[in-house]
């Protein structure tokens, strides 16, 4: 290749894999290279992975995408990072943890939760922080910690997410960007600080924190060992970056007001970006910072395409069998099947809460529901209504940003789910509005390189990327289906509002087991 090119990288850190991509001139992907790693489950509702299994993937995932495009050190540019929200590590004065990195699908501190919004003013939390109350979050992950494990508690140094993590190892030093920071629900959106209530409810200071900075704070000066690995000049810019959700927004393209982002892989998410801050009155979506000027306003959803990997894993034998014979992916298979249903999937509708629910509801105690389920249902109707359950998640997400922000002109999606035309022609009916489905499916990773080359000043706006994202298909809503889903959606909130206390009996009999 050629040895002049000017080169970014972008390292997503996300839940199942860490992927870094080299970009060319206008996003253009050179190579790319994705380490996958486990989530270790020691009880039930736990989450956990190995922080250093994962610093371990930074360093041969950026090494490895070097390598395929024999980029040399002198080409990079600046590398710009993306991170998955809401993880914490508890680490001793050396720096080592003390903990595995319990992740944002950790749901051991339901009990904290009930307790922060009922008993200590949680929707004012919520308002100072744009982080609502939920186990997700570090606020009530580590009063669990606090109140279950005390000893640990008392001796730790410093309370990180995994790319606090992961810079530490790189510079020794502590710094976290303001977007992870706005996700922890201790850190204030006015002040762009820890938020000291906050601390006092937990018994800590902010020596126990990273030092926050803006997403566009650059390091410099990296241990020639890990530079090395990576093939990296050890002076290379290193921009901080922000956090996957609001990175994905820049990487479609979706930064203007009214704009959104639907993204749909193991969860989902809808984000807007908002030139003020705005938090909601019912506690319904997210405010995280991108930059001094740019807010994300939006909700995640628990349940996307890990659902589709649960039917095919619990209930798809036969489909993996046919697949394999064909030499085809077996959801490819269990995709050909629900197209041979009509949309309502012949009136079974599906609460797609089986890792209980994050936006609109907030409920970690919500529970998944098949709904009208009769004798001429088969499993064809199953997989659709699994499907259009979480486009209803989906949608209702949609909702309560457009109550705080406005209508939503235009929408753009990313995410497993994108590679699939059926499915976004189901969210295009769902929603009742077109959507535009990007050329990059890696949107965090270009997000990301995206804003190393704003922190550096290579571009001046963030829009720029616009220039750069080729819209590779549109899909138009079915006014008919449209219709038919609108009816099914208030049914489907409906249902979740009147089996509400029932879920929270059902959680607490599986957590008893």
């Amino acid at each position: 290749m050629d040895k002049n090119r000017n080169i970014v990288i972008g390292v997503d850190i996300g839940t199942t894999s860490t992927k870094a991509v080299a970009f060319g001139e206008r996003g253009k992907v050179v190579s790319s290279h994705a380490i996958d790693y486990p989530i270790v489950q020691p009880h039930p509702g736990w989450a956990e992975q190995d922080p250093d299994v994962i610093f371990s993937a930074v360093i041969k995932s950026v090494s490895a995408a070097m390598k395929k495009a024999n980029i040399f050190p002198h080409q990079v540019k600046a590398l710009g990072f993306s991170a998955a929200m809401h993880s914490l590590i508890a680490l001793d004065e050396s720096g080592r943890p003390l903990t595995r990195c319990i992740i944002w699908a950790d749901n051991r501190s339901v009990m904290q939760s009930e307790r922060l919004l009922k008993e200590m003013n949680g929707l004012a939390i919520y308002k100072r922080t744009g982080t609502p109350i939920h186990p997700m979050s570090p606020l009530p992950k580590l009063l669990w910690m606090k109140e279950e494990m005390p000893e640990l508690f008392d001796k730790v140094h410093k309370f990180v997410s995994i790319k606090e993590y992961v810079l530490y190892q790189l510079y020794s030093q502590y710094v976290v960007d303001y977007s992870i920071a706005s996700a922890t629900g201790l850190f204030r959106l006015d002040t762009l600080d820890w938020d000291i209530d906050g601390l006092n409810l937990l018994g800590i200071t902010r020596n126990h924190l990273s030092e926050p900075v803006p997403t566009t704070y650059m390091l410099r000066g990296m241990k020639k060992e890990w530079a090395e690995q990576m093939t990296l000049d050890p002076d290379i810019p290193v921009i901080v970056g922000a956090s996957d959700g609001v990175l994905a927004n820049v990487g479609v393209g979706a930064v203007l007001p009214g704009e959104a982002a639907i993204t749909i892989g193991t969860s989902g998410a809808v984000r807007t970006i908002s030139p003020v801050q705005k938090t909601d009155e019912k506690g319904r979506t997210f405010c995280y910072a991108l930059t001094e000027n740019h807010w994300v306003i939006g909700g995640p959803t628990n349940n996307g395409g890990i659902l589709l990997r649960w039917l095919r894993d619990e209930f798809g034998s036969p489909e993996r069998e046919v697949a394999k014979k064909l030499g085809i992916d077996p959801y490819d298979l269990l995709i050909q099947y629900a197209q041979n249903v009509p949309a309502g999937s012949e009136g079974l509708l599906f609460l797609p809460f089986l890792s209980g629910e994050r936006a609109p509801y907030w409920n970690a105690n919500a529970r998944g529901t098949f709904f009208g389920i009769s004798l001429h249902h088969k499993r064809e109707h199953f997989i659709r209504a699994v499907m259009e359950g979480v486009c209803m998640s989906v949608f209702s997400v949609a909702l309560a940003i457009r109550d705080l922000t406005g209508p939503l002109s235009e929408i753009r999606v990313s995410g497993g789910f994108a590679k699939s035309p059926f499915w976004r022609q189901m969210l295009s009916d769902m929603m009742g509005k077109e959507l535009l489905v990007p050329e990059t499916h890696e949107a965090s990773a270009l997000g990301a390189a995206v804003l190393a080359l704003y922190a550096l000043g290579e571009i001046h706006s963030l829009e720029t990327v616009k220039e750069w994202i080729h819209i590779t298909s549109h899909h138009t809503p079915n006014k008919n289906n449209t219709s038919l889903y609108l009816e099914l959606f208030y049914m489907y909130e409906r249902l979740y509002h009147r089996l509400k206390d029932e879920f929270d009996v059902i959680a607490s009999f599986q957590r008893k087991g």
